[in-house]
């Protein structure tokens, strides 16, 4: 029995059963079919990398992507009832009301300065001499030429009455036959020509004297006196100097008539000039008395416009009082002029007016694109508002309210503003109505 068994046991090893058609043979570890496994296997190893890639990507975009916004949320102001006060602010210098320039009609040197700063000086007080020698000389020399002159009119007068005398006697001889008309001729002739001297001599006295007024005037101006009452503000000679009134008077000294009485000269903006008009009631302030506050009236808008740097602006003159002297001139002032003042007014803030609430178009989440959508990159959610246009005309605006949790707008008329209130004159608004000023975005969530 053994060896019968044994024997289908070696049939068995000389044939080898052979693999059903279409199916690779078991190989087993002898690795003479993995050369056609491979590319099999570097297909699953190229799809397993681009999975994890995609996870990758995903992951990428969901901690990398923008967190999502909450909806806008709003802040408020409240309309409320009250005086609106509205100012125009203007800077300019003060100056006395009366400033004179005091100068020389007449060149020399100065012999003697008889005022200095902040003196008190009447009207034809002497403030300064000139050196009066050559205008001295000059005064002789015309008195002697004025002299002169009517010495010359006396010579005149004698050489007439002579030339008269002499024709009415050729006269009475032609009456009596005794001269010829020849003497009577000559004699006519030399009275004439008396008299003609006689003139000349009278206009030389009149040139003289006129001469002797020009340099008696001209000694008198070698003082220079004071035209007014008020006080010395600058003193520009000193003794010794020498001063050419030649083709433009020098000035010495600059005097203001009455410092208690001054003028403010502000430079109002284009603006804000058809607000301001003579008689509105204004307050300034200056550096040196930064806590006080000093009142003034207007009294002047000027037509002429004055243009610096491209800025064009009106000078408008403001009167004060300055009884204790202590506003100097020169001195840099800012002022507030009361334009106008509207009493138990509807205010908004001017925020409000200018407030224009964003697009209510959102994104919807499912818009994202699918899987490609969240990889591919997208622009962030802008943080941006619409901005409200101004209204073209000025009166005409709009506010925006919250009604069911949406804003909503209401058209309203303006009036007159001050800068961060505005006068509401009609509209759908009431007193206590919240209206929004400022968007505000919630805290992202993830």
């Amino acid at each position: 029995m053994m060896k019968s068994a044994s024997s289908p046991a070696t049939e068995i090893q000389a044939h080898p059963v052979q693999a059903p058609a279409g199916k690779a043979p078991d190989t087993g570890s002898s690795g003479v079919l993995d050369l056609e496994d491979r590319p099999r296997r570097r297909w699953v190893r190229y799809l397993l990398a681009v999975l994890v890639l995609l996870a990758l990507g995903v992951a990428a975009r969901f901690w990398l992507s923008p967190a999502t916004p909450e909806g806008p949320r709003f802040k408020t102001a409240t309309v409320e009832r009250g005086d609106l006060v509205v100012k125009v602010t203007a800077t300019g210098q003060l100056q006395p009301v009366t400033q004179v320039d005091v100068g020389t009609e007449v060149s020399g040197t100065i012999d003697e300065v008889l005022v200095d700063f902040n003196d008190r000086v009447t009207k034809g007080q002497v403030l300064a001499r000139l050196d009066p020698d050559t205008f001295l000389a000059k005064k002789r020399q015309a008195e002697a030429a004025l002299a002169l002159a009517l010495a010359g009119v006396k010579e005149a007068e004698a050489t007439a009455t002579e030339t008269a005398s002499k024709l009415r006697r050729v006269k009475d001889l032609i009456a009596k036959r005794m001269s010829s008309q020849e003497e009577l001729d000559t004699a006519a002739a030399a009275a004439r020509r008396a008299e003609a001297a006689l003139a000349v001599a009278k206009a030389k006295v009149e040139q003289s004297q006129a001469q002797l007024d020009a340099d008696s005037r001209t000694l008198i101006k070698s003082e220079i006196r004071s035209p007014i009452d008020g006080t010395v503000l600058k003193r520009q000679v000193e003794p010794g100097q020498t001063v050419a009134a030649s083709l433009q008077t020098p000035v010495l000294f600059t005097l203001a008539e009455d410092l208690t009485q001054m003028e403010l000269n502000v430079a109002v903006d284009e603006a804000d000039v058809g607000q301001v008009a003579a008689g509105l009631d204004a307050e300034f302030t200056v550096d040196a008395y930064p806590n006080r506050r000093f009142p003034a009236t207007i009294t002047q808008v000027r037509y002429a416009p004055e243009t610096i740097n491209g800025v064009v602006t009106y000078a408008a003159l403001l009167s004060l009082e300055n009884d204790d002297l202590s506003l100097r001139p020169g001195m840099t002032a800012t002022a507030e002029i009361l334009a106008r003042e509207v009493h138990d007014a509807l205010l908004v803030p001017n925020t409000a007016l200018r407030f224009s609430p964003p697009s209510a178009t959102k994104a919807s989440k499912a818009d994202n694109g699918g899987l490609v959508g969240m990889l591919l990159p997208r622009r962030p959610p802008s943080s941006r508002t619409a901005t409200a246009k101004e209204p073209q005309s000025g009166k005409v605006a709009r506010v925006w309210v919250l009604r069911a949790g949406q804003p909503q707008a209401i058209p309203v008329e303006t009036g007159a503003t001050d800068g961060n209130l505005t006068e509401i004159l009609s509209g759908a608004l009431e007193p206590g109505t919240e209206v929004l000023v400022e968007m505000e975005r919630g805290e992202a969530k993830s």
